[in-house]
């Protein structure tokens, strides 16, 4: 399989507010491809054939994973688990490193913490609030307490605690607790970039299909207990996740930067509307159309009076782009017909050809 081009993906939000005093430029920090050779996941016996058929793979389980409520759009409570980039962070005093999975898709960031009564595998140490100095659980009175909107109050001791419940059935709870997240930048600074008083899960209870190499997740959506709302009063909310090819072999990685620095403007710069909608829990495209050879093939409903917008969503833990089955098959026969070559069989099984 050939090597694409040495050139980057770049996906920018701006999430208006009222900042408070921010950071100067902003930030950068490495995101990871799963399979890169900086990943826990890498295996460096597979093929680049059977990465791209794993993540193909992946993104089948996640379209499968994205239930659908009475209005067609994808329920609260859904996220997808196996994410493709991992972002590395540290919780607490003394700082305690966390591989986890950077998903735009949903808010809470969690991890899984000692005692715990149920945790699935990992490899690293379970993170230990009592080791910190600066950990506290959040009271129900509290505000932090409702950033995040599947939480609950424990009576007996007064304190917050969170459910979270993925379209697998893979779950996490536990406290939602307060800690510093220190972000390791790429300007090369030896010292991370702390915010202290972070909003987290401390999972105690956590059960399903996740992978021994990650901690937990790192929601970057805009929900108020996402990573990017958050430190949103240091970094005026705007973000952006620029990603090199998939096969790429050069010496640049992808990035997630935070702040002004992720303002992307100049020659060649193109931009569509991103659509928040209610709950706030994932970033939507309008997609109005596709075309193949000079002919356009319009999505139902994307235009004209009463025109539906947001159709599309964004989604950092899927690979592949998936489209309406009817809108699929137009473009499937217009490309067919456009190359005069014998269909070739599909080698993964997972196209849909």
């Amino acid at each position: 399989m050939a090597t694409p081009s040495v050139s980057s993906f770049c996906f920018v939000i701006l999430l208006c507010s009222a900042a408070a005093e921010a950071l100067e430029g902003g930030l950068s920090v490495e995101l990871i491809h799963r399979d890169s050779p900086k990943s826990p996941f890498y295996d460096p016996s597979e093929t680049p054939f059977q990465r791209a058929e794993k993540a193909v793979r992946r993104s089948i389980a996640c379209v499968r994973d994205l239930r659908s409520n009475d209005e067609g759009e994808p329920s609260a409570d859904i996220s997808r688990i196996d994410g493709e980039y991992l972002i590395n962070i540290t919780i607490g005093t003394p700082p305690v490193s966390m591989m986890t999975i950077a998903d735009t898709g949903s808010d809470l960031i969690w991890t899984q913490c000692q005692p715990c009564d149920v945790c699935f595998p990992q490899v690293a140490p379970l993170f230990n609030p009592r080791a910190s100095s600066t950990y506290e659980q959040v009271h129900c009175v509290s505000d932090k307490c409702h950033l995040y909107d599947k939480t609950f109050c424990n009576t007996e001791g007064f304190t917050c605690q969170y459910s979270a419940v993925y379209g697998d059935q893979s779950h996490s709870e536990g406290n939602i607790s307060t800690d510093i997240i220190e972000l390791t930048t790429l300007s090369g600074s030896p010292e991370p970039v702390p915010f202290p008083g972070m909003a987290f899960g401390c999972g105690i209870k956590n059960d399903g299909l996740f992978s021994i190499h990650a901690t937990g997740i790192v929601g970057l959506s805009a929900g108020k207990a996402s990573l990017v709302s958050q430190i949103g009063g240091y970094l005026s909310r705007l973000f952006a996740y620029c990603l090199v090819p998939f096969f790429s072999t050069s010496k640049y990685t992808s990035k997630l930067t935070f702040g002004f620095d992720a303002q992307l403007t100049g020659p060649g710069i193109v931009t569509t509307p991103l659509i928040l909608k209610s709950p706030r829990q994932y970033y939507y495209l309008t997609l109005e159309g596709i075309s193949v050879n000079g002919k356009k093939f319009m999505v139902s409903g994307s235009s004209g009076p009463g025109a539906v917008t947001g159709n599309m969503v964004i989604d950092s833990g899927t690979t592949l782009t998936w489209l309406p089955s009817n809108l699929y098959g137009q473009i499937v026969q217009a490309v067919s017909a456009a190359i005069s070559l014998p269909r070739a069989k599909d080698p993964i099984a997972g196209y849909g050809l």
